[in-house]
């Protein structure tokens, strides 16, 4: 389940992209260089040639640091860490230490921070993608509690459309194009449209359609928080395998009563086994007890 690419986008506040930039140069043995893109973007080319960038983000809410208070910012401390394409098992640990590094030195995140994660297309069909909808559809709300997505993020990844979802069972699209257009049946941008209304979705598959042909999902609060941010790409990587390599989905909304008990039989069924996914079972489980110690920012 672990061995789909991957590209992951943090956001965060507390320091400037100019500093974050540096910390990733200095972290990988890179080169840093100026984007001089309208994202403002700082470029850091490691030794491999893979491309590390850090770019500014309109809905961010900067923040920094002030006698120990978190303080209004200016439009230089809006980060967004862009990472290359990578892979679960050569690179978790350097993403890893490089958010450690990025929190030692300030960064921190707030309410107004996302995390969005990018599985490479490649191998989808659309029974898979069918697949893919129907497992988000029906696990919508378990998701939801589970990642605490915070309300003022609502607006980025909105639940699955249940609109999308009969026009799925009515139509029963077979191939990539029918399935594309009713992706997008309902909406008045141009399908071209790089901020297109469809994307605000935890599911986003404007980006597979129309962009690099990847599936992104945007249902995570950012938090820097190395094992957490691993516990959401082992989420969705498994996510990712179950619509590739299961026959069908139901988007049908199952009974829950416990819904502790309820993830974590899902996280069992889907490959997070053994004492390797200890942590990540922890950390995706902990807000369905009311238990959480933590929120946006803090370990």
């Amino acid at each position: 389940m672990l061995r789909a690419k991957f590209g992951i986008e943090i956001e965060f506040t507390g320091i400037t992209r100019e500093k974050a930039a540096e910390i990733a140069a200095s972290f990988l043995n890179g080169t840093y260089e100026e984007g001089g893109t309208y994202y403002d973007t700082k470029k850091v080319t490691a030794p491999d040639g893979r491309v590390w960038k850090f770019m500014s983000d309109g809905s961010i809410n900067c923040q920094r640091k002030s006698q120990g208070r978190r303080v209004a910012a200016g439009r230089d401390y809006s980060v967004e860490l862009v990472s290359p394409i990578l892979s679960y098992r050569d690179d978790i640990a350097t993403l890893q230490e490089l958010v450690r590094r990025l929190r030692r030195a300030g960064a921190f995140t707030n309410s107004s921070c996302g995390i969005h994660i990018h599985l490479d297309g490649k191998d989808h069909s659309p029974r898979s993608i069918k697949n893919f909808i129907n497992i988000i559809a029906s696990k919508n709300d378990l998701f939801y509690k589970a990642l605490e997505i915070a309300p003022q993020r609502m607006v980025y990844c909105k639940k699955m459309d249940g609109i999308l979802i009969e026009k799925l069972k009515k139509q029963k699209p077979t191939t990539m194009a029918e399935l594309e257009d009713i992706w997008y049946d309902g909406y008045n941008d141009s399908r071209r449209t790089h901020y297109h209304n469809s994307r605000y979705h935890f599911l986003n598959l404007h980006s597979f359609f129309t962009g690099h042909h990847t599936v992104e999902l945007r249902g995570f609060n950012s938090i820097l928080h190395a094992g957490k941010i691993r516990s959401y790409i082992v989420l969705a990587l498994a996510i990712n395998n179950q619509a590739l390599t299961q026959k069908c989905a139901s988007a049908k909304k199952p009974q829950v009563e416990n819904e502790k008990f309820a993830m974590r039989t899902y996280l069992n069924r889907i490959g997070f086994i053994g004492s390797e996914f200890a942590n990540c079972r922890e950390h995706l489980t902990a807000a369905l007890t009311g238990s959480a110690a933590w929120r946006y920012g803090v370990a």
